[in-house]
């Protein structure tokens, strides 16, 4: 039996950590963290996020751990609607990142971070 997106979502969300953008934005600021933004790249390159380096859903284990080799170093993670960026913060935590954050928004809004 299949899993639907939906369901998917209410098993992987609640071991993520979630915040606001405007929280990401303060913590950033202090932390040094990386920004990605898991959307393809024709998305990305409509309305991308000042700092954000793009690194689509698909790629994302294999080319994050060529750029970042510290796996405590906090990742923040978005896209249009979050649930790519909970998908792909599930992804990284299985491959051993130990602090990925999603950014979140509004139901039904598309992520606007900074």
């Amino acid at each position: 039996m299949l899993t639907s997106i939906p369901d998917l979502m209410k098993i992987v969300t609640p071991n993520q950590r979630r915040i606001d953008a405007e929280q990401a934005k303060q913590e950033l600021e202090q932390n040094q963290g990386l920004l990605i933004d898991v959307r393809e790249p024709a998305e990305h390159a409509t309305k991308a996020a000042t700092g954000a380096i793009n690194i689509p859903r698909g790629l994302l284990e294999m080319k994050l751990m060529e750029i970042e080799k510290d796996p405590a170093r906090p990742i923040y993670l978005h896209c249009a609607s979050g649930a790519r960026a909970t998908l792909s913060a599930e992804a990284l935590t299985r491959v051993g990142y130990e602090n990925v954050t999603v950014i979140t928004c509004n139901a039904g809004e598309v992520c606007q971070v900074f």
